[in-house]
């Protein structure tokens, strides 16, 4: 038996990269002050639903939400073996929190048609909720694995799974459809296909174009740009290389669940710490012992 299986990924600001302009006035992230790269578990989640594909057949449609920009990551996705890349993208869907996202891509989710398998990563990198694939499950009304690290069987209707719960593993089984969060010990992540890059590198949404088509002729009249733009357009579709780019309208989303409104999530602050001390200091389970950790973190103001 064969699987559909959808991904969703997401374009994340660089954690690692945390400056004093990663945040706005309103608490939301400044995306802008950060570089932008594929979520490091949504390519755990890829790789497993082009495993599932390759083992069973099927499709995999790789699903994300986020600016013009994020056609990165979903241009990645067709380079290491995705059939189907869809953005989703539109200014009312700003400043989403996990609530708005996991209604956001609920939606995409069911627009996309069948589905056996919906696939995410445990978490993203700039928020650490690991929130939006459970929300997602409750919205779409499916059973979801957690913590995913591999199939124990995959068969008909039914899977068997394995989940990392910390200090050991279970075995879950549930009925398709089913929601899946990935974990980054359930593989390694194929790279991309030299072939798929030539063929897929000139992948773009109509969007996408008219701006390269703009950066390309500056000193063109709209009219010139427009014919332009209209000549690779054909080209690119003669290919099969112009990405699908869906609006809120276009997944039949409610505007009250979408974006800042939709978001009852505050951020108080963003700020990066680092952790610089190595090694450890053993404390000895005594009252003498409380007394003199007590002491040293006064003293290096840790406390106090």
């Amino acid at each position: 038996m064969s699987y559909d299986c959808v991904v969703c990924v997401k374009q994340v600001p660089d954690t690692a990269n945390v400056t004093v302009e990663a945040m706005k006035d309103d608490g939301t992230v400044n995306r802008a002050a950060l570089p932008a790269i594929f979520n490091p578990e949504d390519l755990h989640a890829l790789e497993a639903a082009l495993q599932v594909r390759d083992q069973h057949g099927g499709t995999v449609t790789a699903l994300s939400m986020g600016p013009p920009g994020a056609t990165a990551v979903l241009r990645e996705c067709l380079f290491r073996g995705a059939d189907r890349a869809i953005l989703i993208t539109d200014r009312r869907a700003a400043a989403s929190d996990t609530l708005a996202t996991s209604y956001i891509l609920s939606q995409a989710v069911k627009a996309v048609g069948k589905f056996d398998l919906v696939f995410c990563g445990r978490q993203a990198i700039d928020g650490d909720t690991a929130q939006v694939g459970p929300q997602m499950a409750e919205k779409l009304g499916i059973p979801q694995i957690t913590y995913f690290e591999r199939f124990e069987e995959l068969d008909g209707r039914t899977a068997r799974a394995r989940r990392n719960v910390g200090n050991g593993w279970e075995i879950l089984e549930a009925r398709l459809p089913l929601m899946i969060t990935v974990l980054d010990t359930a593989n390694v992540p194929r790279p991309a296909a030299a072939r798929r890059v030539m063929r897929y590198k000139r992948t773009r949404t109509v969007d996408e174009l008219k701006r390269q088509v703009a950066a390309a002729m500056p000193d063109a009249t709209d009219s010139e740009r427009e014919d332009e733009h209209a000549r690779r357009l054909e080209t690119l579709k003669m290919n099969g290389l112009v990405m699908e780019a869906w609006d809120l309208d276009k997944i039949e989303a409610d505007l009250q669940w979408c974006g800042l409104s939709g978001s009852p999530t505050k951020v108080h602050r963003v700020q990066s710490i680092v952790l610089t001390k190595e090694g450890y200091t053993e404390v000895p389970p005594t009252e003498e012992g409380v007394r003199q950790m007590i002491h040293e973190l006064i003293v290096d103001h840790t406390l106090g």
